[in-house]
């Protein structure tokens, strides 16, 4: 059993601190090749995790590079290296702590790879170029540790698979390097063990004690909540009440278009003039930067906030966390819950505020899970093939390799454990030719094998080119923005490239909580000036749109099976139980779908609690059917719980509409030509490194990139539709875009077992629905045949019929 060396058991001494349970216990488990740490918010698990670091360099005996620490966040690793810092000067330990991520000086970074500090952090990002260099060997040659943060985080997108291939590139250089994973909130942990584990070594999973249940209740307004929206404005007066109850509140939204809307409403009725920020990834940095080193020495009451404020930054004094809208997913709920009340052994206090009806009924969904410890998520799928072909190329910039050596390196990662050496094959022709219809172009001719049997690159000029590409996170097609002034104004921040097309001069939005207005668009950036007192357009910012998990749909439809509803308010109740009356609840076993007429339309309500991105595709693969079934649909709108489809002609027989072939048959043919493929083409296309987003030259914007993949892509469906990255493409489209497999998950649920209910008007469940945006027409002889109908009546009033 270890014991801690003696200038940190005297610091933790003077302090009265005594380690806790799982943190003694992983300085006991320090050479175990790989531990998964599962610690409550505030339970010290990064302290649990470095502290056999510090243990080892306090020592003293330790040159060069000792610990990696990978975070999700540059703001994290920001945080983290503070935090370190604090306690290392005060034990008076000569230990070097730095980051490294795209905010660090291309000078400290040079600094940084001749001679590394004891302990970096950093992001995947950063690694990976990190052991794209030649010198990389040297550079990790005295690693023993890797400590993954937020790991959960991690594993949920490809920069996950990205940081693993990384590692087993390490683990290659270094064979004693330990892995460490931290987590507070993870749905499956034997499966996060497995995709943090090299394939030889297994990886441990230690509990901590997972301190006492959140305070988590719905906040109580003076207003019921609207039938529609997500703006939530009627619970303003209410949030702001409880913000001046508290000493510092985060009010996490779902989107940042919500979070600048919200922000905007909560700042006009604000009369005490109380501070309070806004924070999301679009805001220009040093406005983040101002708003985080505000939260640090307590100066504000309130954060207006999106996803990026919910990881393990620890602000201090955060004693409550508001959600508003639902949260869609239960772990992120209680990764956000988390950020109040950042102590071991105290309760986090959060307040969800529904922004609508049908939200009452989730929020309860969600607190009734919370209190269950019952989280959510999707099973992870094999390693994606895009994120691979990039690892090729980055191995590629380092030096000669051998295809054997390597494949067996990247199958030692978790997620790749399963890759075939032909899978790896492909993977690698398509980095050496860029595939069949390619090859005859010199740029997609990126490596070539040597006589003695080694693949290098091509052109000596690549790395460069490779380096400056390096990475998963797909951006927006973004544009600056700026104040207007003769040298280039103060930035706020940024908009979609989209959203700028859109504006005339004279038009206003919201930024930063500002009202903007446009004013032109210069090299590029977008120029506004303050506005204030006008009511804005809203920017459109692109964010996360989330969908309602499997797990929390199912929880929904529970509640509304109860024979009674006791816990739900009075409005809500009544609303259940007059649908009740009129038709019936959806249940879990079966698909409820309601046909009826209303405004001179025939009207098909689906209920398939599949989650917006579904609902959203079952709408286009219904309409499909029902127009090949000369039904003649007009349009139709989603929501996480149900389609509502208008037309010409009402639904009587639901079957053939959903025959599982003919949906799957309809999809086929309907993405190989839609923009979702060609959107999903372009991201995989630019993370296998096949399209360029930067150069030497300059960074392509999101209309050229959007071009030049829209070509490549045309141009393979027509000459070689058996190319890997089309392959890819319909993977990642089927599993995210369009999200099919959980409709495939529906009609496994529902197993042939349809209710059609035709009733005589709109059921109350159907109705808020009719108040949503974002209506999707549809093409077809629908069209054609209302406007025969209003010739033949024009015709008539003209007196030429």
């Amino acid at each position: 059993m270890r014991t801690l060396p003696a200038p940190l058991d005297h610091w933790f001494a003077a302090r009265g601190w005594q380690l806790h349970p799982h943190q003694a216990e992983m300085l006991a488990r320090a050479d175990d090749p790989a531990t998964l740490l599962i610690a409550p918010t505030g339970g010290g698990k990064t302290l649990a995790g470095f502290l056999p670091t510090l243990a080892d360099l306090a020592q003293g005996d330790h040159a060069g590079l000792h610990t990696l620490y990978i975070s999700p966040l540059k703001a994290l690793a920001a945080d983290i290296r503070r935090n370190l810092t604090r306690p290392v000067e005060e034990m008076d330990l000569a230990i070097r702590i730095e980051d490294r991520t795209g905010d660090t000086s291309s000078h400290a970074k040079r600094r940084q790879r001749a001679d590394p500090p004891h302990i970096l952090l950093t992001t995947p990002e950063s690694l990976a170029l990190l052991t794209s260099y030649e010198d990389a060997p040297r550079i990790f040659a005295g690693l023993k540790r890797v400590v993954v943060d937020e790991v959960h985080s991690l594993a949920e997108s490809k920069r996950g698979d990205q940081l693993m291939l990384a590692l087993a590139r390490l683990q290659v250089l270094c064979p004693e390097m330990r892995r460490v994973g931290l987590s507070a909130t993870v749905e499956d942990p034997p499966a996060l063990a497995r995709f943090m584990a090299h394939r030889d070594h297994p990886c441990d999973i230690l509990h901590a004690d997972p301190g006492p249940d959140p305070d988590i209740a719905m906040l109580e307004t003076a207003e019921a909540p609207p039938w529609s929206g997500g703006g939530a404005a009627y619970a303003i007066p209410a949030v702001l009440d409880q913000v001046r109850r508290h000493k510092t509140t985060l009010i996490f939204h779902n989107t940042r278009a919500q979070a600048e809307i919200f922000f905007h409403n909560l700042w006009l009725a604000n009369e005490d003039a109380l501070p309070i920020g806004i924070h999301h990834g679009s805001l220009d940095r040093a406005q983040r930067e101002r708003v985080e080193g505000a939260m640090v020495r307590g100066e504000l009451r309130a954060v207006v906030c999106t996803g990026s404020l919910d990881l393990g930054l620890d602000w201090g004094d955060v004693d409550l966390v508001i959600q508003v809208g639902a949260p869609k997913n239960v772990k992120r709920l209680v990764q956000r819950i988390g950020r109040a009340n950042h102590r071991y052994n105290a309760p986090s206090k959060a307040l969800l505020v529904p922004a609508n009806r049908f939200e009452v009924v989730e929020c309860l969904a969600a607190l009734q899970a919370v209190k269950d410890r019952d989280l959510d998520g999707a099973p992870r799928g094999p390693g994606p093939r895009d994120v691979l072909c990039q690892h090729i190329l980055i191995r590629a910039c380092a030096g000669p390799f051998d295809a054997g050596d390597l494949y067996a390196e990247v199958a030692s990662a978790g997620a790749y454990t399963t890759l075939t050496r032909t899978e790896f094959d492909d993977c690698l022709d398509f980095c050496a030719t860029g595939g069949y219809a390619l090859r005859a172009y010199d740029q997609w001719q990126r490596l070539k094998q040597r006589p003695d049997g080694l693949w290098q690159l091509r052109d000596p000029r690549s790395p460069r080119l490779i380096r400056m590409n390096i990475g998963t996170i797909q951006d927006t097609d973004t544009l600056k923005v700026r104040m207007r002034r003769a040298r280039g104004g103060k930035p706020l921040g940024e908009i979609e490239e989209g959203f700028a097309a859109s504006l005339n001069p004279g038009d206003t939005f919201l930024i930063g909580g500002q009202i903007v207005r446009f004013e032109s668009l210069r090299e590029m950036v977008v120029e506004v000036s303050r506005d204030p007192g006008r009511t804005p357009k809203i920017a459109t910012f692109m964010g996360t749109k989330f969908a309602t998990s499997t797990q929390l749909s199912e929880r929904i439809l529970a509640i509304l099976n109860q024979p009674d509803w006791p816990d739900l308010p009075a409005h809500i109740r009544d609303w259940l139980e007059l649908q009740r009356s009129l038709s019936e609840m959806p249940q879990a076993g079966r698909l409820l779908i309601e046909s009826f007429p209303h405004e001179g339309r025939e009207h098909v309500c689906i209920y398939g609690f599949a989650g917006r991105n579904a609902m959203q595709t079952l709408g286009l693969l219904v309409t499909k059917r029902m127009e090949e079934e000369g039904l003649a649909p007009l349009g139709f709108v989603s929501t996480d719980y149900a389609t509502l489809i208008w037309g010409l002609e009402p639904l009587t027989d639901a079957a053939p509409i959903f025959a599982r072939d003919a949906l799957r048959d309809g999809l086929e043919s309907w993405l190989m030509g839609n923009a979702v493929m060609k959107r999903t083409f372009r991201a995989s296309a630019t993370i296998a490194g096949l399209i360029q987003r930067n150069s030497p030259q300059a960074r392509k914007n999101g209309r050229q990139t959007t071009m030049s993949s829209d070509i490549l892509y045309d141009a393979l469906v027509k000459y070689d539709p058996g190319h890997l990255l089309l392959d890819i493409t319909k993977a990642e489209a089927m599993r995210g875009l369009v999200d099919f497999g959980r409709i495939e998950e529906m009609l496994d649920r529902i197993n042939g077992r349809i209710t059609l209910r035709r009733l005589k008007r709109v059921s109350p469940l159907a109705a808020p629905l009719f108040l949503e945006a974002g209506r999707t027409p549809v093409e077809g002889a629908a069209q054609e045949r209302l406007l025969a109908e209003e010739s033949a009546r024009l015709m008539e009033a003209a007196g030429l019929a």
